[in-house]
């Protein structure tokens, strides 16, 4: 999927994904693929710098991990996350409703 289709989803997509628990990066790259059957493959160059902004705004917090010797940065939703995906996700589902009657012209 383009891009650009994508600018101003970013941030429902991520918190989307965390709402189910904790995930380091390449889990929630792979979630995301795995939810949308494989039409949302998201660049690591993309999702990283939106997680450390979403962290930034206290919407999500993280911690180093240990896994198999290998050390993960793992995310999780606050509750300012929790509750900045629900004002999110009423807004895309009012958003794409609309969309959805202009091309199809109810």
């Amino acid at each position: 999927m383009h891009s650009q289709a994508l600018k101003g989803h970013m941030d429902l997509l991520l918190l989307s994904v965390l709402v189910d628990g904790p995930l380091h990066g390449y889990r929630i790259i792979e979630a995301i693929r795995n939810r949308s059957s494989g039409v949302l493959d998201l660049a690591e160059g993309t999702v990283y710098p939106a997680l450390h902004r979403l962290e930034r705004a206290g919407w999500l917090t993280s911690a180093w991990e240990t896994a198999d010797g290998r050390r993960r940065r793992t995310y999780r939703l606050t509750p300012r996350g929790q509750a900045e995906m629900g004002r999110q996700r009423v807004e895309w589902r009012t958003f794409s409703s609309a969309i959805t009657r202009v091309m199809e012209g109810i």
